[in-house]
Protein backbone atom coordinates (compact mmCIF):
# COMPACT_ATOMS: atom_id res chain seq x y z
CA UNK A 1 0.00 0.00 0.00
CA UNK A 2 1.55 3.77 -0.97
CA UNK A 3 2.84 5.57 2.01
CA UNK A 4 1.67 8.86 0.16
CA UNK A 5 -1.92 10.38 1.22
CA UNK A 6 -4.62 10.34 -1.34
CA UNK A 7 -3.12 8.02 -2.99
CA UNK A 8 -0.43 9.81 -5.30
CA UNK A 9 2.97 8.27 -6.07
CA UNK A 10 5.47 10.15 -6.19
CA UNK A 11 7.56 9.82 -9.28
CA UNK A 12 11.59 8.64 -8.69
CA UNK A 13 13.69 11.62 -8.90
CA UNK A 14 16.79 11.42 -9.06
CA UNK A 15 19.15 13.48 -6.94
CA UNK A 16 21.67 15.92 -8.03
CA UNK A 17 24.38 14.11 -6.00
CA UNK A 18 23.85 11.04 -6.90
CA UNK A 19 24.05 8.49 -4.19
CA UNK A 20 24.89 10.55 -2.12
CA UNK A 21 21.73 12.14 -2.53
CA UNK A 22 19.75 8.43 -2.11
CA UNK A 23 21.21 7.60 1.18
CA UNK A 24 19.69 11.74 2.72
CA UNK A 25 16.77 11.26 1.15
CA UNK A 26 16.23 7.69 2.66
CA UNK A 27 17.81 8.74 5.72
CA UNK A 28 15.33 12.30 6.33
CA UNK A 29 12.49 10.36 5.07
CA UNK A 30 11.87 11.52 1.73
CA UNK A 31 10.46 8.98 -1.17
CA UNK A 32 7.94 6.62 0.10
CA UNK A 33 10.22 3.91 2.57
CA UNK A 34 9.57 3.48 6.27
CA UNK A 35 10.57 6.92 7.61
CA UNK A 36 8.18 9.03 5.39
CA UNK A 37 6.97 11.08 7.53
CA UNK A 38 3.35 11.18 5.10
CA UNK A 39 2.74 7.71 5.81
CA UNK A 40 0.48 6.22 8.75
CA UNK A 41 2.88 3.71 9.43
CA UNK A 42 5.65 5.93 10.90
CA UNK A 43 4.13 8.85 12.58
CA UNK A 44 4.87 9.43 16.79
CA UNK A 45 0.44 9.13 17.67
CA UNK A 46 0.06 6.35 15.14
CA UNK A 47 1.50 4.00 18.10
CA UNK A 48 4.79 5.11 18.10
CA UNK A 49 8.06 4.84 15.18
CA UNK A 50 6.93 0.70 14.50
CA UNK A 51 5.04 0.23 17.70
CA UNK A 52 1.50 -1.10 18.45
CA UNK A 53 -1.56 0.89 16.70
CA UNK A 54 1.08 1.72 13.84
CA UNK A 55 -0.52 0.08 10.97
CA UNK A 56 -3.90 2.02 12.28
CA UNK A 57 -4.99 4.56 9.71
CA UNK A 58 -7.21 6.43 12.67
CA UNK A 59 -4.51 5.98 15.29
CA UNK A 60 -3.27 9.19 15.11
CA UNK A 61 -6.97 10.30 15.98
CA UNK A 62 -7.53 7.29 18.63
CA UNK A 63 -4.09 7.28 20.13
CA UNK A 64 -3.76 3.13 21.54
CA UNK A 65 -7.43 2.72 21.89
CA UNK A 66 -6.66 1.01 25.38
CA UNK A 67 -9.74 1.17 27.46
CA UNK A 68 -9.58 4.95 28.98
CA UNK A 69 -9.53 6.35 25.11
CA UNK A 70 -12.46 4.19 24.09
CA UNK A 71 -14.44 6.78 24.77
CA UNK A 72 -13.17 10.07 23.61
CA UNK A 73 -12.70 7.45 20.33
CA UNK A 74 -16.50 6.65 19.92
CA UNK A 75 -16.81 10.46 20.59
CA UNK A 76 -14.55 11.23 17.70
CA UNK A 77 -16.07 9.06 15.51
CA UNK A 78 -19.35 10.74 16.10
CA UNK A 79 -17.79 13.90 15.27
CA UNK A 80 -16.40 12.49 11.83
CA UNK A 81 -19.75 11.06 11.11
CA UNK A 82 -21.53 14.04 11.67
CA UNK A 83 -19.12 16.26 9.13
CA UNK A 84 -21.59 18.29 7.26
CA UNK A 85 -19.07 20.61 5.91
CA UNK A 86 -16.33 20.82 2.74
CA UNK A 87 -14.33 17.95 1.01
CA UNK A 88 -12.03 18.08 4.37
CA UNK A 89 -12.84 18.16 7.53
CA UNK A 90 -10.00 21.15 8.32
CA UNK A 91 -11.42 21.46 12.80
CA UNK A 92 -9.48 17.63 12.14
CA UNK A 93 -6.71 18.75 10.22
CA UNK A 94 -6.04 21.18 13.03
CA UNK A 95 -6.53 19.01 15.78
CA UNK A 96 -4.37 16.46 14.20
CA UNK A 97 -1.87 18.87 13.12
CA UNK A 98 -1.27 20.27 16.92
CA UNK A 99 -1.41 16.96 18.31
CA UNK A 100 1.43 15.76 15.51
CA UNK A 101 3.57 19.10 16.75
CA UNK A 102 3.09 18.64 20.78
CA UNK A 103 4.42 14.96 19.79
CA UNK A 104 7.86 16.68 18.57
CA UNK A 105 10.01 15.46 15.97
CA UNK A 106 11.73 12.51 15.62
CA UNK A 107 15.38 13.76 16.71
CA UNK A 108 13.14 14.23 20.58
CA UNK A 109 13.05 17.91 19.91
CA UNK A 110 9.53 19.49 21.47
CA UNK A 111 7.68 22.69 20.54
CA UNK A 112 8.13 25.67 22.73
CA UNK A 113 7.16 28.76 22.84
CA UNK A 114 9.25 31.62 21.84
CA UNK A 115 10.72 33.68 24.38
CA UNK A 116 11.68 36.95 24.13
CA UNK A 117 15.07 36.83 23.44
CA UNK A 118 14.36 34.66 20.43
CA UNK A 119 11.88 37.30 19.07
CA UNK A 120 14.25 40.23 19.35
CA UNK A 121 16.52 38.18 17.62
CA UNK A 122 14.22 37.50 14.56
CA UNK A 123 12.95 41.15 14.64
CA UNK A 124 16.75 42.47 14.50
CA UNK A 125 17.64 39.81 11.35
CA UNK A 126 14.75 40.65 9.80
CA UNK A 127 15.39 44.05 10.32
CA UNK A 128 18.60 43.77 9.06
CA UNK A 129 17.68 41.61 5.97
CA UNK A 130 15.62 44.58 4.73
CA UNK A 131 18.54 47.00 4.99
CA UNK A 132 20.87 44.96 2.73
CA UNK A 133 17.95 43.56 0.36
CA UNK A 134 17.67 47.16 -0.75
CA UNK A 135 20.86 47.32 -2.79
CA UNK A 136 19.87 44.12 -4.42
CA UNK A 137 16.25 44.50 -5.47
CA UNK A 138 14.22 47.51 -6.71
CA UNK A 139 10.92 46.39 -4.89
CA UNK A 140 11.02 47.40 -1.53
CA UNK A 141 10.35 45.89 1.78
CA UNK A 142 7.10 43.67 2.08
CA UNK A 143 7.38 43.02 5.69
CA UNK A 144 4.99 45.04 7.68
CA UNK A 145 6.44 42.84 10.97
CA UNK A 146 8.83 40.67 11.70
CA UNK A 147 7.33 37.37 13.99
CA UNK A 148 8.79 34.71 15.45
CA UNK A 149 6.72 31.52 15.96
CA UNK A 150 6.49 28.30 17.39
CA UNK A 151 5.58 25.26 15.34
CA UNK A 152 1.98 25.25 16.58
CA UNK A 153 1.60 29.06 15.92
CA UNK A 154 3.02 28.25 12.00
CA UNK A 155 0.65 25.41 11.81
CA UNK A 156 -2.07 27.62 12.69
CA UNK A 157 -0.86 30.37 10.65
CA UNK A 158 -1.00 28.40 7.48
CA UNK A 159 -3.80 26.52 7.30
CA UNK A 160 -5.92 28.65 5.44
CA UNK A 161 -3.36 28.88 2.54
CA UNK A 162 -3.24 25.18 2.91
CA UNK A 163 -7.00 24.91 2.88
CA UNK A 164 -7.03 27.21 -0.95
CA UNK A 165 -4.27 24.61 -1.73
CA UNK A 166 -5.68 21.05 -1.26
CA UNK A 167 -9.61 21.69 -1.01
CA UNK A 168 -9.47 21.63 -5.33
CA UNK A 169 -7.99 17.95 -4.58
CA UNK A 170 -10.32 16.86 -2.32
CA UNK A 171 -13.30 18.30 -4.64
CA UNK A 172 -12.90 15.75 -7.11
CA UNK A 173 -13.17 13.07 -4.58
CA UNK A 174 -16.28 14.25 -3.22
CA UNK A 175 -17.88 14.73 -6.55
CA UNK A 176 -16.42 11.66 -7.51
CA UNK A 177 -18.30 10.16 -4.88
CA UNK A 178 -21.61 10.95 -5.65
CA UNK A 179 -21.69 10.14 -9.29
CA UNK A 180 -20.38 6.22 -9.39
CA UNK A 181 -23.77 5.45 -8.11
CA UNK A 182 -26.18 5.43 -10.90
CA UNK A 183 -28.70 8.27 -10.95
CA UNK A 184 -32.21 5.87 -9.85
CA UNK A 185 -29.96 4.43 -7.00
CA UNK A 186 -28.84 7.85 -5.74
CA UNK A 187 -31.47 9.02 -3.81
CA UNK A 188 -31.88 5.19 -2.39
CA UNK A 189 -28.35 5.24 -0.97
CA UNK A 190 -28.39 9.07 0.04
CA UNK A 191 -27.73 8.34 3.71
CA UNK A 192 -24.36 6.03 2.35
CA UNK A 193 -23.09 8.70 0.18
CA UNK A 194 -23.41 11.48 2.84
CA UNK A 195 -21.70 9.20 5.43
CA UNK A 196 -18.79 8.23 3.00
CA UNK A 197 -18.33 12.02 2.11
CA UNK A 198 -18.03 12.73 5.88
CA UNK A 199 -16.04 9.92 6.12
CA UNK A 200 -13.82 11.25 3.83
CA UNK A 201 -13.55 15.06 4.82
CA UNK A 202 -11.99 13.57 8.19
CA UNK A 203 -9.83 11.06 6.35
CA UNK A 204 -8.42 14.08 4.40
CA UNK A 205 -8.30 16.15 7.29
CA UNK A 206 -6.20 13.53 8.87
CA UNK A 207 -3.56 13.09 6.71
CA UNK A 208 -2.98 17.10 5.98
CA UNK A 209 -3.07 17.67 9.44
CA UNK A 210 -0.60 14.66 9.78
CA UNK A 211 1.48 16.52 6.74
CA UNK A 212 1.20 19.81 7.85
CA UNK A 213 1.99 18.75 11.72
CA UNK A 214 5.46 16.84 10.44
CA UNK A 215 6.40 19.95 8.37
CA UNK A 216 6.03 22.31 11.17
CA UNK A 217 8.58 20.73 12.73
CA UNK A 218 11.62 21.13 9.59
CA UNK A 219 10.14 24.23 7.68
CA UNK A 220 11.94 27.73 8.86
CA UNK A 221 9.92 30.27 7.92
CA UNK A 222 6.02 30.76 6.48
CA UNK A 223 7.76 30.84 2.42
CA UNK A 224 9.58 27.66 2.49
CA UNK A 225 7.77 25.86 -0.64
CA UNK A 226 7.62 29.82 -2.67
CA UNK A 227 4.04 30.21 -1.66
CA UNK A 228 3.03 32.41 0.84
CA UNK A 229 1.67 30.48 3.29
CA UNK A 230 1.39 33.11 6.16
CA UNK A 231 -0.54 36.15 6.60
CA UNK A 232 0.69 39.08 4.05
CA UNK A 233 3.52 41.48 5.18
CA UNK A 234 4.66 39.08 8.24
CA UNK A 235 8.01 37.66 7.85
CA UNK A 236 8.22 34.79 9.97
CA UNK A 237 10.70 32.70 11.51
CA UNK A 238 10.68 29.61 13.61
CA UNK A 239 13.76 29.87 16.00
CA UNK A 240 14.06 26.11 16.81
CA UNK A 241 13.88 24.96 13.05
CA UNK A 242 16.28 27.57 12.67
CA UNK A 243 18.40 26.16 15.48
CA UNK A 244 17.98 23.02 13.70
CA UNK A 245 18.51 24.29 10.07
CA UNK A 246 22.55 25.40 11.37
CA UNK A 247 23.30 22.46 13.62
CA UNK A 248 26.46 20.78 12.58
CA UNK A 249 27.15 23.31 9.66
CA UNK A 250 29.63 25.06 11.42
CA UNK A 251 28.63 28.52 11.01
CA UNK A 252 27.25 30.79 13.34
CA UNK A 253 24.04 31.00 14.29
CA UNK A 254 23.58 34.60 13.68
CA UNK A 255 24.70 34.06 9.92
CA UNK A 256 22.54 31.48 9.49
CA UNK A 257 19.39 33.52 10.87
CA UNK A 258 20.64 36.02 8.98
CA UNK A 259 20.51 34.20 5.54
CA UNK A 260 16.85 32.25 6.06
CA UNK A 261 15.84 35.77 7.46
CA UNK A 262 17.03 37.79 3.91
CA UNK A 263 15.42 34.55 2.06
CA UNK A 264 11.92 35.33 3.95
CA UNK A 265 12.41 39.30 3.53
CA UNK A 266 12.81 38.91 -0.21
CA UNK A 267 9.71 36.54 -0.62
CA UNK A 268 7.89 38.99 1.14
CA UNK A 269 8.67 42.20 -1.17
CA UNK A 270 7.83 39.67 -4.03
CA UNK A 271 4.64 38.96 -3.19
CA UNK A 272 3.90 42.24 -1.45
CA UNK A 273 4.95 44.25 -4.87
CA UNK A 274 3.94 41.72 -7.37
CA UNK A 275 -0.06 42.27 -6.29
CA UNK A 276 -0.96 39.40 -9.42
CA UNK A 277 1.42 36.81 -8.12
CA UNK A 278 -0.48 34.94 -5.33
CA UNK A 279 -3.45 34.58 -7.45
CA UNK A 280 -1.86 33.38 -10.33
CA UNK A 281 0.00 30.65 -8.23
CA UNK A 282 -2.77 29.60 -6.37
CA UNK A 283 -5.12 29.56 -9.72
CA UNK A 284 -2.28 27.47 -11.37
CA UNK A 285 -2.32 25.08 -7.91
CA UNK A 286 -6.45 24.97 -8.64
CA UNK A 287 -6.40 24.66 -12.70
CA UNK A 288 -3.76 21.52 -12.36
CA UNK A 289 -6.04 19.79 -9.68
CA UNK A 290 -8.96 20.36 -11.53
CA UNK A 291 -6.83 17.81 -14.13
CA UNK A 292 -6.59 15.34 -11.41
CA UNK A 293 -9.04 12.32 -12.51
CA UNK A 294 -10.72 9.88 -10.17
CA UNK A 295 -10.33 6.25 -11.04
CA UNK A 296 -14.39 5.31 -10.86
CA UNK A 297 -13.93 2.12 -11.08
CA UNK A 298 -11.67 1.43 -7.94
CA UNK A 299 -13.96 4.09 -6.14
CA UNK A 300 -16.97 1.81 -7.36
CA UNK A 301 -15.31 -1.00 -5.97
CA UNK A 302 -15.45 0.90 -2.67
CA UNK A 303 -19.02 2.43 -2.84
CA UNK A 304 -20.08 -0.97 -2.70
CA UNK A 305 -18.04 -2.77 -0.15
CA UNK A 306 -18.11 0.13 2.09
CA UNK A 307 -19.01 -1.33 5.33
CA UNK A 308 -19.63 1.69 8.34
CA UNK A 309 -17.75 -0.32 10.52
CA UNK A 310 -14.80 -0.68 9.02
CA UNK A 311 -13.56 3.19 8.51
CA UNK A 312 -10.38 2.37 7.60
CA UNK A 313 -11.39 0.61 3.85
CA UNK A 314 -12.07 4.31 2.58
CA UNK A 315 -8.19 5.04 4.09
CA UNK A 316 -7.01 1.93 2.17
CA UNK A 317 -8.97 3.25 -0.97
CA UNK A 318 -7.48 6.87 -0.91
CA UNK A 319 -4.24 5.64 -0.47
CA UNK A 320 -3.79 3.18 -3.75
CA UNK A 321 -3.65 4.91 -6.84
CA UNK A 322 -7.43 6.21 -7.00
CA UNK A 323 -5.64 9.70 -8.35
CA UNK A 324 -4.05 10.36 -11.74
CA UNK A 325 -2.86 13.48 -13.45
CA UNK A 326 -4.99 13.51 -17.05
CA UNK A 327 -2.32 13.17 -19.51
CA UNK A 328 -3.89 16.07 -21.79
CA UNK A 329 -2.07 18.89 -23.58
CA UNK A 330 -4.44 20.92 -21.25
CA UNK A 331 -3.11 19.27 -18.08
CA UNK A 332 0.50 19.33 -19.22
CA UNK A 333 0.10 22.91 -19.80
CA UNK A 334 -1.45 23.99 -16.12
CA UNK A 335 1.65 21.72 -14.62
CA UNK A 336 4.24 23.43 -16.70
CA UNK A 337 2.66 26.77 -15.81
CA UNK A 338 3.05 26.10 -11.96
CA UNK A 339 6.61 24.12 -12.16
CA UNK A 340 7.94 27.47 -13.72
CA UNK A 341 6.51 30.11 -12.26
CA UNK A 342 7.09 28.09 -8.96
CA UNK A 343 10.99 27.79 -10.32
CA UNK A 344 10.78 31.59 -11.39
CA UNK A 345 10.22 32.18 -7.79
CA UNK A 346 12.77 30.42 -6.07
CA UNK A 347 15.36 31.20 -8.26
CA UNK A 348 15.12 35.20 -8.46
CA UNK A 349 15.01 35.15 -4.40
CA UNK A 350 17.75 32.75 -4.77
CA UNK A 351 19.42 35.60 -6.97
CA UNK A 352 18.66 38.38 -4.89
CA UNK A 353 19.56 36.66 -1.66
CA UNK A 354 23.28 36.12 -3.34
CA UNK A 355 23.73 39.53 -4.63
CA UNK A 356 22.96 40.75 -0.88
CA UNK A 357 24.50 37.94 1.19
CA UNK A 358 27.64 37.60 -0.66
CA UNK A 359 29.41 41.07 0.22
CA UNK A 360 28.52 40.72 3.70
CA UNK A 361 28.46 36.96 5.13
CA UNK A 362 31.82 34.93 4.75
CA UNK A 363 29.18 31.47 4.79
CA UNK A 364 27.15 32.44 1.87
CA UNK A 365 27.94 30.16 -0.59
CA UNK A 366 28.19 27.58 1.52
CA UNK A 367 24.24 28.34 3.47
CA UNK A 368 23.16 28.69 -0.31
CA UNK A 369 24.51 25.55 -1.19
CA UNK A 370 23.13 23.73 1.55
CA UNK A 371 19.15 25.48 1.15
CA UNK A 372 19.57 23.81 -2.71
CA UNK A 373 20.62 20.50 -1.89
CA UNK A 374 18.30 20.11 0.76
CA UNK A 375 15.61 20.98 -2.57
CA UNK A 376 17.68 18.54 -4.29
CA UNK A 377 17.30 15.39 -2.02
CA UNK A 378 13.90 16.12 -1.54
CA UNK A 379 13.36 18.41 1.48
CA UNK A 380 10.07 18.41 3.32
CA UNK A 381 8.66 21.07 1.78
CA UNK A 382 9.00 19.76 -1.75
CA UNK A 383 7.63 16.15 -0.03
CA UNK A 384 4.62 17.78 1.42
CA UNK A 385 3.87 19.75 -1.50
CA UNK A 386 4.10 16.90 -3.92
CA UNK A 387 2.00 14.86 -1.73
CA UNK A 388 -0.83 17.33 -1.06
CA UNK A 389 -1.45 18.22 -4.63
CA UNK A 390 0.56 15.59 -7.26
CA UNK A 391 3.61 17.11 -7.97
CA UNK A 392 7.01 17.92 -7.52
CA UNK A 393 9.00 20.95 -7.72
CA UNK A 394 12.50 19.96 -10.34
CA UNK A 395 15.29 21.12 -7.90
CA UNK A 396 16.81 21.92 -11.92
CA UNK A 397 14.30 24.14 -13.20
CA UNK A 398 15.16 26.37 -9.64
CA UNK A 399 18.97 26.43 -10.65
CA UNK A 400 18.54 27.18 -14.32
CA UNK A 401 15.77 30.03 -13.11
CA UNK A 402 18.30 31.49 -11.03
CA UNK A 403 21.13 31.67 -13.64
CA UNK A 404 18.33 33.32 -15.85
CA UNK A 405 17.72 36.03 -13.32
CA UNK A 406 21.60 36.75 -12.72
CA UNK A 407 21.99 36.99 -16.17
CA UNK A 408 19.16 39.21 -16.28
CA UNK A 409 21.02 41.16 -13.70
CA UNK A 410 23.86 41.69 -15.59
CA UNK A 411 22.61 42.40 -18.69
CA UNK A 412 19.70 44.81 -17.58
CA UNK A 413 20.25 45.83 -14.31
CA UNK A 414 18.09 45.52 -11.45
CA UNK A 415 15.16 47.78 -12.26
CA UNK A 416 15.01 46.30 -15.54
CA UNK A 417 14.94 42.64 -13.91
CA UNK A 418 12.17 43.21 -11.31
CA UNK A 419 10.69 45.05 -13.90
CA UNK A 420 9.84 41.68 -15.63
CA UNK A 421 7.42 41.25 -12.61
CA UNK A 422 4.90 43.90 -13.81
CA UNK A 423 2.80 41.08 -15.44
CA UNK A 424 3.30 37.24 -16.00
CA UNK A 425 2.94 37.74 -19.96
CA UNK A 426 6.49 39.58 -19.33
CA UNK A 427 8.36 36.34 -17.61
CA UNK A 428 10.31 33.35 -19.13
CA UNK A 429 8.59 30.45 -20.03
CA UNK A 430 9.64 26.86 -19.85
CA UNK A 431 11.43 27.35 -22.59
CA UNK A 432 13.47 30.40 -21.65
CA UNK A 433 14.52 28.59 -18.51
CA UNK A 434 16.06 26.09 -21.51
CA UNK A 435 17.82 28.77 -23.35
CA UNK A 436 18.45 31.64 -20.87
CA UNK A 437 20.66 33.69 -22.98
CA UNK A 438 18.37 33.76 -25.58
CA UNK A 439 15.92 35.30 -23.33
CA UNK A 440 18.26 37.86 -21.71
CA UNK A 441 19.39 39.39 -25.02
CA UNK A 442 16.11 39.29 -26.88
CA UNK A 443 14.84 42.26 -28.41
CA UNK A 444 12.15 43.70 -25.47
CA UNK A 445 8.80 44.54 -27.00
CA UNK A 446 7.80 48.08 -27.64
CA UNK A 447 4.53 48.61 -25.33
CA UNK A 448 3.78 52.92 -26.08
CA UNK A 449 1.07 51.67 -28.30
CA UNK A 450 -0.53 49.16 -26.17
CA UNK A 451 -0.01 51.40 -23.21
CA UNK A 452 -1.49 54.43 -25.54
CA UNK A 453 -4.52 51.90 -26.18
CA UNK A 454 -5.27 51.56 -22.51
CA UNK A 455 -4.72 55.02 -21.53
CA UNK A 456 -7.51 55.75 -23.69
CA UNK A 457 -9.96 52.74 -22.76
CA UNK A 458 -9.64 53.77 -19.70
CA UNK A 459 -10.38 57.58 -20.37
CA UNK A 460 -7.34 58.82 -20.08
CA UNK A 461 -7.36 58.59 -16.21
CA UNK A 462 -4.35 59.07 -14.00
CA UNK A 463 -2.42 56.19 -12.17
CA UNK A 464 -1.80 53.94 -15.36
CA UNK A 465 1.86 51.88 -15.37
CA UNK A 466 3.79 53.10 -18.22
CA UNK A 467 4.32 49.83 -19.91
CA UNK A 468 6.99 51.24 -22.30
CA UNK A 469 9.19 51.38 -19.20
CA UNK A 470 10.44 47.67 -19.42
CA UNK A 471 14.42 47.79 -19.14
CA UNK A 472 15.67 50.07 -16.16
CA UNK A 473 15.19 53.65 -17.96
CA UNK A 474 12.06 54.68 -15.55
CA UNK A 475 12.41 55.66 -12.39
CA UNK A 476 13.03 53.23 -9.46
CA UNK A 477 9.37 53.41 -8.61
CA UNK A 478 8.49 51.05 -11.60
CA UNK A 479 9.45 48.23 -9.88
CA UNK A 480 7.11 45.59 -11.57
CA UNK A 481 3.86 46.72 -8.98
CA UNK A 482 1.79 46.00 -11.52
CA UNK A 483 -1.40 47.29 -9.77
CA UNK A 484 -3.60 47.28 -12.67
CA UNK A 485 -1.54 44.25 -14.74
CA UNK A 486 -4.24 42.05 -13.61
Amino acid sequence: MSDTPFGFGLPPEEPEDGDEGKKKDQQSGGGQGPANPFGFGGLPGAGGFGGPGSDNPLAAMFGSLNPTDLGAAFQQLGQMLSYEGGPVNWDMAKQIARQTVAQGTSDGTKDASVGPAERKAVEEAVRLADLWLDDATSLPSGSGSAVAWSRAEWVEATLPAWQELVDPVAERVGAAMGDVLPEEMQAMAGPLIGMMRSMGGAMFGTQIGQAVGVLAGEVVGSTDIGLPLGPAGKAALLPANVEAFGKDLGVPREEVRLYLALREAAHQRLFAHVPWLRSHLFGAVDGYARGIKVDTAKLEDVVGQFDPQNPEQLQDALQQGMFQPEDTPEQKAALARLETALALVEGWVDAVVHAAAKPRLSSADALRETLRRRRATGGPAEQTFATLIGLELRPRRLRDASRLWASLTDARGVDGRDGLWAHPDMLPTATDLDDPDGFVHREQLDFSELDKMLGEAAGGSAGKPDLSKREGEGEKGDDGKGDDAE
